[in-house]
């Protein structure tokens, strides 16, 4: 599936990725490919990017909130404080604040 984090400033993350955590406001919850559609409300909270190799990911000044994982290098976090996602034919779009 394919995966982008956007901010007001910038693109923060645009990937292909094997599954999404993210903080939903009832919960956090999953998202894997074929996941059916849905628009949620996101919460204050960790967003957890699993993802199959970082070799093709450029994790530079521009992507700065995206940060590698210590203990398992296939999974990027970053911190939100509030936020929409939109899951639509394997393809997610994750507004954060």
């Amino acid at each position: 599936m394919h995966l982008e984090v956007v901010s007001p400033e910038a693109i923060l993350f645009s990937s292909e990725v094997d599954s999404i955590t993210v903080p939903g406001t009832g919960g956090e919850f999953q998202m894997l490919n074929n996941h059916a559609p849905i628009v949620s409300t996101l919460k204050e909270g960790i967003v957890k990017i699993h993802v199959h190799t970082q070799e093709h990911l450029e994790l530079d000044d521009l992507h700065g909130k995206i940060v590698p994982g210590v203990e398992d290098h296939k999974v990027l976090t970053v911190e939100i404080q509030s936020g929409t996602i939109e899951f639509k034919d394997n393809k997610a779009i994750i507004l954060v604040d």
